[in-house]
This record gives C-alpha cells, structure tokens and sequence, in this order.
C-alpha cells in the first residue's frame, strides 16, 4: 500500500449479494476492486450477505466500497447496516438508496417537484389492468417497481398479450409500474460530486435496452457526445441533477432519460450503485471528461474520507 493512500485503512469492496443482479456485481466489484490495488490502496473483495455483513468491523476494515447491485445493497438495507455499525461507505445514504430503487416513490418525488417524467400507473393485482392500456396506450411497460439492470421488464404490444406480460413481471414479486411508451432515444446522465457528466446516447437492436443489451450484447452502441445540440445537452444535463438531488441521493449515481418524439426529456430512474463493468456507462462518461477508471474509483472512495456518513 502506498503512504499516499494509507490514510484510507484497509477497504472492502462489497460486491456479489444476494440480489438478481448478483452476477453483475461481481463483476462490478472485481473492476473496482482492481483500480484501488492499482492506486496503491490495500483493498480487498468481500463477497456479502446476511450472514457475514456484521464481521466487516471485526476483520479491521476501515471503509467499505459498495458496489452492490439491485436489492439488499441499492436500497438502503446494506447502508443501514453499515451505518449501525460505525462503518463509511461509499455514495448515497439510506434515505437516497430506498428512495431511487423504489421506482415508484420515485416519481412521486419528481411530479411533486414538477419535473417531468413518464405517466404511469402502479399494478398490484391483475383487476388493475383494466383501463390500463386506454390510460397509457400500446406499447408499454411493464417493470418490477424495485428492481434494476431491467430485471424482469416486460414490453407489451398488443392487448392479448398484457396478462402474461403482467404475471412474467409480478413473478420478480414486487408491485408491478406500468408505464407509458416514449418513441425518442435513449440517454443516461452520469452525476459525479455534483456535476452532471456528458451525456450518453444508447442503441440497440433489441426492442429495447434491456439486461441482454447492457450486459451481453456487442451490438449495443453508445454514443458520448450524444449527438445532442448544446441546449438540448444543457437541459438533460439540468434535469439529471435535479433529479438526483430530489431524491437526496449523494456522490455519485445515474439517471436514465428518455427523449420524446419532439426532443422532450422524461425521467426513468436513478441508479445510486451504477454498473462498472466493461461495457459500463459511468465509466464511459467519465473517461469523455478525461477521468480514467481508476481515477473514478478513487475520487468515489475519497468521499468517505471527506463526508461525515450523517451529512449524507
């Protein structure tokens, strides 16, 4: 370990879980895990559940980086724990992470505020699809309202097919969100200590970005600079911030927008423990900034040093 970066301690990179997006995490976390050795920090994996979390203290680590995926480590559970136990961590706070991984408290947040985002409606039972389609029109949506990586999202284009589209959804066992079509493209804003990075533009040739997209596909393309003109730039860049801080979330994160047909942006969701594998996009939007991965890494860690946990 290098004298330079002895002032972090000895850090745990939690990663791997309990979640659907386990697989995902891992590699995450092996990523994040090999640009701390890289900087000369004396960090080690941490491969977490219920059973182990607590021993985090008693083995002598000092901080922890999450980079836990999806349930139980994107939504406050896992920074609760660390929180009770006196332990730094890396990015949002409990409050933060619930908010951001329950999609639909989500937008609750946002239309209060008055910042725009796709209609929908929230299914609980098959009796709620009545209407539904009438209400948002074909195609929609159908996603898991606590889930992320698109585990579990469904796109239903005839009206036939809505009730095997709802029961594949609701099997993820969570309240299903359905939610309106947007026929523009696809943008995520990557939000870095308060500044929103450039904007990424995805396309793919599946029906949507879904999980085989962000993870599996080599046809997937990205484009950063997004091909936007600066105003349009400017303003998702705007809203992305705005919506990360209205969810009171802290460091670093992703927000993902849709473009309608007529260039307008409307807010999807927060991911408060982005993906940092290869073909990840907060990396991709940092390196557009001129920070390397390991940088990232760095500057992200560097927070738990700076920031007392209940400020965050």
């Amino acid at each position: 370990m290098s004298i330079q970066h002895s002032r972090f301690g000895k850090v745990a990179v939690l990663m791997g879980g309990i979640s659907a997006e386990r697989e995902v995490s891992l590699r995450s976390g092996e990523a994040i895990l090999q640009a701390l050795l890289n900087k000369g920090v004396d960090a080690h994996r941490y491969d977490v559940n219920s059973d182990n979390i607590e021993s985090i203290k008693q083995l002598g680590f000092d901080r922890v980086f999450v980079a836990l995926h999806g349930r139980w480590g994107e939504d406050g559970v896992v920074q609760g724990a660390l929180e009770a136990i006196g332990m730094p961590y890396t990015g949002s706070g409990v409050l933060g992470c619930a908010l951001a991984m329950d999609k639909v408290r989500t937008k609750q947040v946002w239309q209060a505020l008055g910042l725009p985002t796709a209609k929908y409606r929230v299914l609980r039972s098959e009796s709620d699809l009545n209407g539904v389609i009438d209400e948002l029109g074909l195609p929609l949506f159908l996603k898991p309202a606590r889930e992320g990586s698109s585990v579990g999202i469904g796109k239903v284009v005839a009206e036939e097919d809505l009730l095997e589209a709802y029961r594949l959804t609701a099997s993820v066992g969570d309240d299903v969100l359905a939610e309106q079509f947007i026929g523009g493209d696809e943008l995520t804003c990557s939000i870095l200590m308060g500044e929103a990075l450039p904007v990424i533009r995805m396309k793919t040739s599946n029906e949507f970005y879904d999980y085989e997209a962000k993870y599996e596909s080599d046809d997937t393309q990205y484009f950063c600079p997004a091909g936007l003109d600066d105003e349009l730039e400017n303003k998702v860049r705007s809203l992305a911030l705005a919506a990360f801080d209205a969810l009171d979330c802290h460091v670093w994160g992703r927000v993902d927008v849709m473009l309608t047909e007529n260039n307008e942006p409307l807010l999807l969701e927060v991911n408060t423990v982005p993906g940092m594998t290869g073909q990840s996009l907060v990396p991709m939007a940092a390196k557009a900034k001129g920070i390397s991965f390991d940088d990232l890494v760095l500057s992200i860690l560097q927070e738990t040093l700076e920031q007392r946990r209940g400020d965050v």
